[in-house]
């Protein structure tokens, strides 16, 4: 997830240096989401300590 986050965050850089508002903003959106959810993630993971019972 943090690899998406920095792909579509180095997306939305050149999107906006290029001059590319609603795409630099979209994939900023994305970004944004993705770090959200592996911050999420990696938490539960050390909490749970990888042990989840389903």
């Amino acid at each position: 997830m943090f690899r998406w986050a920095i792909i579509f965050a180095i997306v939305a850089l050149v999107a906006s240096f290029m001059g590319f508002g609603g795409i630099a903003g979209l994939s900023k959106d994305f970004a944004y989401i993705f770090l959200g959810i592996a911050v999420i993630l990696a938490i539960v993971a050390f909490v749970t300590r990888g042990r989840i019972d389903v």
